[in-house]
């Protein structure tokens, strides 16, 4: 009879018959971070072959983990994702630099910097001013625009239907009249026309920037503060080319799995600024929580850390550490369920399911799940679930994320050892898993609403701990 061991069981406080090993975390890799800073390009503006009023593009990633992409993949945007600012009024802005005059011999250049969103033509009439910055309450992420006439370019002369040369370009964060660096010089009209070329190229910031609303899924930990994290549990990291704590959430959401640490539970944006000027921004990602203790890279050399923020995924299932359940100041108990968890036993079983406060258990912090009578007085399978339903929404996807530890009783006791996951009753995963020290499984399921998973197996003495659950929306 397997139920007849030899083993101290669970709840005589016995000792596994292997020690976990923990491997390492890895902190922020910041000099590989510093180092690809110096090798991305993200400087850009209104071409002059580009159409006006075009739609803001979707943001792109221009490095991954050190490594520059050519051509940069465009993110998706969140399902829920919020695009709505609190807009500015037209007097809400400052004059960052002037032009250098409309004389025959006067000229000048416009803006190449990182952010680029869209551009308009405004009536050139009159340098247009006004009409520019109402643009830019306009547009979603506008915080800047740069407004200079084009001369020699047919295309707004003519084709546009604006038929003006003033343009007004929109960007994503603040410039300097150290980035005028287009001055023109295409031969855009057949000659004896001239080059293109700039006058009168001004900047105007807005006098405040929007606070980004937190990302679905996600809560703000922390920021705005010029120090980046520099914090165990790091995965790597991806260069966006503007300020989108959106996108680095969806990035966050489809990072693979870290096969110690499981999926991407936080991630720090910040901009990099180099000599003073926007050069990139970063989204770190980690498989551990970090706060604004760790926020201590404020850069090397001529990199400054600016606008740094730190998110944290938020997950449906309450409790996934069963850290909710405690002794009342001792260091050792179980029960069949928690304030937060339901242990179930078919008929005839005791403890199948149950939790227990005590760290030697744990794969983080000191409670866990145990599947297997605590007790090794019966053979029977035992069911874990939360104790509330999970507030999903219905047709959307989410990733269910746990992991496992049968060391407790040796290779062979545990050899059949074995777990289902269920979904809204139905068996959607059956995982094999033997002899193994921590382990990391994910399910994708899709929601009804309202949904309840259960994980059940453990027949003693193949005993399963079961630790840091959660329930991540995709």
């Amino acid at each position: 009879d397997s139920a007849s061991v030899s083993f101290v069981p669970p709840s005589q406080q016995g000792v596994p018959g292997a020690a976990s090993v923990v491997p390492a975390n890895v902190t922020t890799d910041v000099q590989a971070i510093a180092d690809t800073v110096t090798a991305v390009d993200q400087k850009s503006g209104a071409a002059a072959d580009a159409q006006p009023n075009l739609p803001v593009a979707n943001t792109t990633v221009t490095a991954v983990d050190g490594q520059v992409v050519t051509n940069g993949t465009s993110v998706d945007p969140l399902s829920s994702r919020d695009l709505s600012f609190s807009k500015r009024t037209v007097p809400g802005y400052t004059q960052v630099f002037s032009g250098t005059g409309t004389g025959p011999n006067d000229r000048d250049a416009s803006i190449e910097g990182t952010a680029y969103l869209t551009y308009t033509l405004v009536n050139n009439a009159t340098y247009n001013i006004d009409d520019c910055l109402t643009f830019c309450n306009k547009v979603d992420g506008c915080v800047f625009v740069n407004l200079y006439y084009e001369f020699n370019n047919a295309l707004l002369d003519w084709v546009f239907s604006e038929h003006s040369n003033l343009k007004c370009a929109a960007y994503g964060d603040i410039h300097s009249a150290a980035e005028k660096t287009n001055g023109g010089g295409q031969q855009l009209e057949p000659l004896p026309h001239g080059l293109t070329y700039i006058q009168q190229s001004s900047g105007w910031a807005a006098n405040t920037l929007d606070n980004p609303s937190d990302p679905s899924g996600y809560q703000l930990v922390f920021g705005p503060t010029n120090g980046a994290n520099n914090a165990p549990g790091y995965m790597g990291f991806a260069f966006i080319d503007k300020y989108d704590v959106d996108a680095c959430a969806a990035l966050c959401n489809t990072r693979g799995s870290d096969r110690v640490g499981g999926a991407c539970q936080y991630f720090n944006i910040w901009r990099a600024l180099v000599n003073g000027v926007p050069t990139t921004y970063t989204c770190s990602f980690y498989y551990l929580v970090a706060d604004a203790s760790t926020a201590v890279n404020y850069g090397q050399g001529d990199l400054q850390v600016t606008y740094s923020r730190g998110y944290k995924r938020l997950s449906l299932a309450v409790d996934g550490g069963f850290e909710g359940y405690t002794c009342g100041g001792d260091d050792f108990c179980y029960d069949a369920s928690s304030s937060t968890w339901k242990g179930l036993s078919p008929a005839g079983g005791s403890l199948d399911a149950s939790i227990f406060h005590y760290a030697p258990y744990a794969r983080t912090g000191s409670s866990v799940g145990l599947l297997g009578s605590a007790s090794g007085v019966d053979n029977l399978i035992g069911t874990l679930l939360p104790a509330q339903h999970l507030n999903t929404v219905a047709g959307q996807q989410y990733s269910i994320t746990f992991f496992t530890n049968t060391l407790y009783a040796g290779t062979d006791a545990e050899a059949s050892a074995q777990v289902t996951l269920e979904w809204n009753g139905t068996p959607v995963r059956n995982i094999s898993l033997g002899y193994a020290d921590w382990t990391y499984y994910e399910t994708t399921v899709t929601a009804n609403g309202n949904d309840n998973f259960a994980l059940y197996g453990g027949s003693a003495p193949a005993w399963i701990f079961i630790d840091d659950v959660y329930v991540w929306a995709l």
